[in-house]
């Protein structure tokens, strides 16, 4: 019995303190990236909900457009004169700031 409460106490101490750094380790990373990342995408969430027709919009491949119609998962944008594009809700990564 008393063999088994030394094992059990070096055992487990000496586990703790030498997994440890890799708990810190894994801490800092999700303090650093992963928290970051999930309130980057809630606030791209909320702007993409909060857009309206006539707001301009930039697109992940680059396109910018003012949104002429909003469907349920897309938006149509004119890019150009008489250009209509139907582009995903997704591919919208920021709206364009009004020009002073």
């Amino acid at each position: 019995m008393l063999m088994m409460f030394l094992f059990l106490q070096n055992g487990l101490g000496g586990l703790i303190w030498s997994l440890l750094p890799l708990f810190i380790v894994i801490l800092i990373f999700y303090l650093l990236v992963i928290v970051p990342h999930r309130r980057q995408q809630r606030e791209l969430a909320q702007m993409i909900e909060s857009l309206k027709i006539n707001d301009e919009v930039i697109t992940s491949g680059g396109i910018i457009g003012k949104i002429k119609e909003i469907r349920d998962t897309t938006f149509v944008i004119l890019s150009a004169e008489k250009s209509f594009i139907e582009i995903g809700k997704n591919a919208v990564i920021g709206k364009r700031e009004e020009k002073k």
